[in-house]
């Protein structure tokens, strides 16, 4: 993943945290270029890192948000296992 990809993550990541509740799947729809592993992955990351630092629902919409690309992706078993071990080292 590029460093500019990453950015691009980053900003729909923004985005998403910063739309009135309900937009989500417009801001998604804007983007889709970018709906793919490699921004499931981002979010799972950035998720990770809300848990740590006390924000809990940033954590669990990125964790919801990332849920539901990845059954759409395809992606589903494999991201489902990733949560769960983020889950338990909490």
């Amino acid at each position: 993943m590029t460093e500019q990809r990453q950015h691009l993550y980053f900003n729909l990541i923004d985005e998403l945290l910063k739309c009135p509740n309900g937009q989500e799947p417009e801001v998604l729809e804007s983007k889709p270029e970018l709906i793919d592993s490699g921004l499931v992955e981002t979010m799972l990351q950035v998720a990770t890192m809300f848990a740590h630092e006390g924000n809990q629902d940033g954590a669990q919409f990125l964790f919801f948000v990332a849920r539901e690309l990845a059954k759409q992706l395809g992606l589903y078993p494999e991201v489902s296992e990733v949560s769960t071990e983020v889950s338990n080292k909490e």
